[in-house]
């Protein structure tokens, strides 16, 4: 039992058109040409870029989100991450026609951790498009207290020594303005140098985690020649400063192991794809 548990099984719906315009625009942030158009496939996670909210912003919080307390439970904790993530595709979102999201809080679980409380919240999210069911998410976020100067961060894990397969991904300022922009994701550890450093505690602007699991379930992808069936990452370490990060994986036995390397090879994402 949690003080939260009115919230669990709340529900809301949001309708939108995929438009072409944002994948293409994706596509220019990545680095590519831009090539989709209506009647392709959009790329796994890009939905993303779609069911947009924009409030207010005199009813944003301290970090650029919206504040707490709507749809999602009025945690105290200030910091908000995205802790991971669950999807399973049942068949392809098609840009250029209209699509809904439902999404339902599945479940809120308050924790001790190393460095201090923590709340997890769980969101489900199922889209449809033309009648049918397409992407089932579940959407981990967790929130945590401010970090104390006078504490060392957690030590985090290495990342595996052996892959297969390896990319290296350049973070800029601009790189994560656009995808902020596509998103319409206003936390300001993605932008605002000052804020990432003395309010949250990072060494400087933060990657996306969202943008470091689209990088991995679209490597695997690319290596396998095949289309993901389904799809999970988990954030463990953030990825900040701007420096240089590696995105890798090997064969495993339905899919691909894969995950985000730093630059001190620190383990910042794990990720797995079944195709």
């Amino acid at each position: 039992m949690t003080g939260f548990d009115d919230w669990i099984g709340r529900s809301e719906q949001r309708a939108d058109v995929l438009r072409a315009q944002p994948c293409r625009f994706m596509q220019a942030t990545l680095g590519h040409d831009a090539t989709l158009s209506d009647g392709d496939a959009l790329p796994p996670l890009w939905h993303w870029l779609f069911f947009l909210e924009a409030k207010p912003l005199g009813v944003l919080g301290r970090d650029g989100h919206p504040a707490k307390g709507e749809f999602l439970p009025p945690v105290s904790l200030p910091r908000r991450m995205w802790a991971g993530g669950r999807f399973t595709f049942h068949q392809p979102l098609i840009i250029g026609r209209p699509a809904s999201k439902t999404s339902t809080i599945k479940s809120i679980a308050e924790k001790q951790g190393r460095s201090g409380p923590l709340c997890f919240v769980t969101v489900a999210h199922e889209i449809h498009q033309d009648g049918g069911l397409c992407v089932v998410e579940e959407h981990d976020i967790v929130y945590r207290a401010d970090p104390d100067p006078a504490d060392a961060p957690p030590k985090p894990a290495q990342a595996p020594a052996e892959a297969a397969f390896s990319e290296q991904i350049q973070p800029s300022e601009v790189m994560l303005f656009r995808y902020s922009a596509l998103t319409f994701n206003g936390h300001r550890i993605h932008y605002d140098n000052d804020y990432a450093r003395t309010v949250e505690g990072y060494d400087g602007l933060v990657f996306h985690g969202p943008l470091t699991a689209t990088l991995l379930v679209d490597l695997s992808q690319r290596h396998a020649g095949k289309t993901a069936r389904s799809f999970s990452f988990r954030g463990t370490a953030p990825l900040s400063g701007l420096s240089a990060f590696h995105i890798e994986g090997r064969q495993a036995e339905d899919g691909a192991e894969l995950w985000a390397r730093r630059a001190d090879g620190a383990l910042a994402m794990t990720a797995h794809t079944v195709f």
